[in-house]
C-alpha cells in the first residue's frame, strides 16, 4: 500500500477529528477531500490553530507522536511574562490530567522579540483595553490535554492564542489557515 502523508494549517474552530457526534462542530474533512484512512497525528483542540500533520501510515503516526519529537507552540499570554515564570515552566509545572495532579516534564520557553505574522483568528481574542500581551515559543516533548494552556495558567499568564509551529523538523511555514499540502514522508 502507498500511503499518503499531509500538512494543514489548522484554523480555529475546528476539531482535530473527520466525525463528531455534534452536528454543528466543524471537522477537518470540511477543509479537504482527504483519503480514507487518513488519520491525524496527535490532536490540536478546537481553539488551538497551526500545523497538524496527517498520514494514513499508523507505524508513522505513533512514531511522529514518540517523546523524543520536540513540538513548538507560538503562544499569545496575557500579561508580560518574566524571566522567574518562564524558569517555573522549563522545570516542570503542576497541572491536572483528568483530575489526577501531573508535573510536565521539562521544556524549553523563551520570550519571542517580535510579534508573529499570523492572519488575525476568526474570532477576535480581545482588545488592547484589557492590558498588554506577549509571545512565547514553548517547546514541549509531550502533548497532554490542553498541556500548554495549562502550563501558561498555572505560572500566572492565561494562553489567549495558541499556534503549533513546528511538530519535529517539519515546520507550518507560510500555509494558509485552512491550507492542505501533501508531502512526503514525515522522518
Amino acid at each position: 500500500m502507498i500511503h499518503r502523508h499531509f500538512i494543514m494549517h489548522k484554523p480555529f474552530g475546528y476539531l482535530s477529528q473527520f466525525v463528531c457526534e455534534h452536528h454543528w462542530k466543524r471537522v477537518l474533512g470540511e477543509l479537504y477531500s482527504f483519503p480514507v484512512g487518513t488519520m491525524p497525528v496527535g490532536r490540536l483542540d478546537e481553539h488551538s490553530e497551526g500545523l497538524l500533520l496527517l498520514t494514513t501510515n499508523g507505524i508513522l503516526c505513533d512514531q511522529m507522536r514518540s517523546k523524543d519529537k520536540e513540538k513548538e507552540y507560538y503562544v499569545q499570554i496575557d500579561g508580560l511574562i518574566d524571566e522567574a515564570s518562564m524558569e517555573k515552566m522549563r522545570q516542570g509545572v503542576e497541572i491536572g490530567i483528568r483530575g489526577e495532579k501531573y508535573l510536565t516534564l521539562p521544556c524549553k520557553v523563551m520570550r519571542l522579540n517580535e510579534t508573529p505574522d499570523f492572519a488575525p483568528r476568526i474570532k477576535k481574542i480581545r482588545d488592547d483595553r484589557h492590558g498588554p500581551t506577549c509571545w512565547i515559543s514553548i517547546i514541549v516533548t509531550e502533548g497532554k490535554y490542553r498541556q500548554i494552556r495549562k502550563m501558561t495558567a498555572a505560572v500566572g499568564f492565561p494562553t489567549l492564542r495558541l499556534m503549533r509551529v513546528r511538530v519535529d523538523q517539519v515546520w507550518l511555514g507560510n500555509l494558509k489557515q485552512g491550507e492542505v499540502k501533501e508531502v512526503g514522508a514525515f522522518i
